[in-house]
């Protein structure tokens, strides 16, 4: 059932989310059509995801997808869904050479963009970055956990803080972020211990992508969800085969022409006796 967001859904929305126990959901987008679907579906947190890298452009990784298209493709879901809390992932390479460039990469998404916020996949000297813009006005989701964009240094999709000192660890690290500034805090593929520890910990929301209950909004690849991707993570909930269904409209459309039932005389236009009636 239809549930059009009745006004634009903000950051002082999300905190109140993290205050009354309301649980959110969060759904990643990468084209106009799913956006604005979304926004009519109710959805009120909206991450344009660098997994457009995947399953978008069929890359194997998110490594390839440039700052550029990031853009393109977050105005697209902006103008498809005007209401929703947008988040724009911001790239690998776009703000690891230095601070500076890293300022001048998240405030050239914002501008182009007018999303709400930037995500960003965090290691620890990331907190100057996440500081200057805080201090720029800029909202900052500090990603930790399983970070995609390094899986060449953690060996893999792998779920992180599984001992004791790798938990610890995740903890610290959302604590130095949250006081550098970061508005909230997204945890990948950790255990539920783990997450619970961070929401313990600090005051900003905290959402979780296969993290376990205790995250105030939780986030999925759409695709995963709808079934378009061969393999979904262990932690997605497949709620649609679309992939089913499309295969099958296809096939059926073939069949169609294949048939000579497609076009037929409801698909032509007629012949204009006056050609002053168009």
């Amino acid at each position: 059932m239809s549930n059009p967001l009745p006004s634009r859904f903000t950051l002082d929305d999300l905190r109140e989310a993290r205050r009354n126990g309301k649980k959110l959901a969060m759904l990643t987008c990468y084209d106009f059509t799913m956006a604005r679907l979304m926004e009519e579906s109710g959805i009120r947190l909206i991450l344009v995801g660098d997994s457009a890298a995947s399953v978008i452009l069929g890359h194997d990784s998110t490594i390839p997808v440039s700052l550029n298209f990031m853009i393109e493709i977050t105005k697209a879901v902006r103008r498809g869904a005007p209401r929703a809390f947008l988040i724009a992932d911001m790239p690998f390479g776009s703000y690891h050479a230095s601070t500076a460039a890293g300022v001048r990469s998240v405030c050239r998404m914002v501008k182009n963009t007018n999303c709400d916020c930037v995500k960003i996949e965090v290691a620890p000297r990331h907190t100057i970055l996440v500081r200057r813009l805080a201090d720029a006005g800029v909202a900052v989701m500090a990603h930790l956990g399983l970070r995609p964009q390094a899986v060449a240094v953690l060996g893999g999709y792998k779920a992180q803080g599984r001992t004791r000192p790798a938990a610890d660890a995740i903890v610290k690290q959302a604590l130095a972020f949250e006081r550098a500034g970061a508005v909230a805090i997204l945890l990948e593929a950790v255990p539920p211990d783990v997450s619970q520890q961070v929401v313990n910990a600090v005051g900003v929301p905290v959402v979780g992508c296969g993290a376990g209950p205790a995250c105030h909004a939780h986030v999925v690849v759409t695709h995963d969800m709808l079934k378009l991707t061969p393999r979904a993570p262990k932690f997605v909930p497949v709620l649609a085969d679309m992939a089913a269904g499309m295969k099958a409209a296809f096939a059926g459309y073939m069949d169609q022409i294949a048939r000579e039932q497609y076009p037929g005389p409801e698909h032509a236009y007629s012949m204009l006796h006056d050609p002053a009636k168009r």
